[in-house]
């Protein structure tokens, strides 16, 4: 059986966290409101921007959450432009976990609340892409937990779920996976705690890649 790996992105692969927060309050400032707090930002990591906006602003206009998702579209760009701020790294064991999973047979994919340009551009700034046979985005599917995007990786791998597992970090990935009816398993070095990520379906709650690696072998 083909043995598919479907990676969020954010909080998962990468420490996007400072840009992410930054992005947000440059939205809301535009608008003239105040910020959410980086606890709430950090919460709805893992959607897609306009639900991200409604979950933020739940009394507002839905024109409104579009504006705001397209200011923070724009907002992110910028930061990720400039050279003087952070950058976005990868999580400590990443790489090296990606490289020891393909060579032990497994293909692997993404499912993430990010655009197509965006996953491409994180992607390529580390080096990556061609690791991955199937990259699902929002700009093709509708938000987590929706299992839309992971059904799609899935059937584009030519693979089944029963032999697939989604790897994330919010609870919205792992709505995911139970939906698409998946293996999920949680890591515990992003957004949301380990106690939500089993609340809502994980098999498994990595400390550490090598956690993950060593889940992946026995399971």
């Amino acid at each position: 059986m083909v043995k598919l790996a479907v990676f969020d992105c954010d909080g998962t692969l990468i420490d996007s966290q400072v840009n992410i927060i930054r992005a947000m309050e440059s939205s809301f400032q535009r608008h003239g409101l105040a910020p959410p707090d980086s606890h709430a930002t950090r919460r709805i990591v893992g959607l897609s921007l306009v639900e991200a906006m409604q979950v933020l602003l739940p009394d507002a206009e839905p024109a409104l959450h579009e504006s705001m998702a397209q200011d923070y579209k724009h907002a992110f760009q910028r930061l990720r432009a400039d050279k003087a701020l952070d950058p976005e790294p990868l999580y400590p064991g990443v790489a090296d976990g990606l490289a020891e999973l393909l060579d032990t047979g497994w293909l692997l994919g993404v499912a993430t609340g990010k655009s197509d340009r965006g996953l491409a551009l994180a992607l390529s700034h580390h080096g990556i892409t061609g690791h991955f046979v199937t990259l699902q985005t929002a700009d093709r599917h509708p938000s987590k937990p929706h299992p839309s995007m992971l059904q799609a990786a899935i059937a584009e791998a030519g693979a089944q779920a029963g032999g697939s597992v989604i790897i994330g970090d919010t609870a919205f990935d792992m709505g995911m996976g139970v939906a698409a009816g998946v293996r999920a398993i949680g890591v515990d070095w992003g957004y949301h705690d380990a106690d939500e990520l089993v609340a809502h379906g994980a098999e498994h709650v990595a400390a550490d890649m090598a956690d993950l690696l060593a889940h992946l072998r026995t399971t």
